[in-house]
């Protein structure tokens, strides 16, 4: 049987933890941040897991 392809858009865009959660990038801090306040942005920074319900989803695309 067959492989399966690691899905490359999605693994430039999560990373897995030691722990076996999926991180991502928060969204929202690519464009207009002259319209959006300091304090929304700063929100913005950083990682945070994915969502339980999407999680699934993620591992099939990243073949785990």
């Amino acid at each position: 049987m067959p492989k399966n392809k690691t899905h490359k858009g999605t693994a430039k865009r999560v990373r897995v933890t030691g722990s076996g959660k999926i991180v991502r990038e928060k969204t929202g801090k690519r464009h207009r941040l002259e319209v959006k306040s300091s304090r929304e942005t700063r929100r913005m920074a950083g990682t945070t897991v994915v969502s339980p319900a999407d999680a699934p989803r993620m591992k099939k695309l990243l073949g785990l």
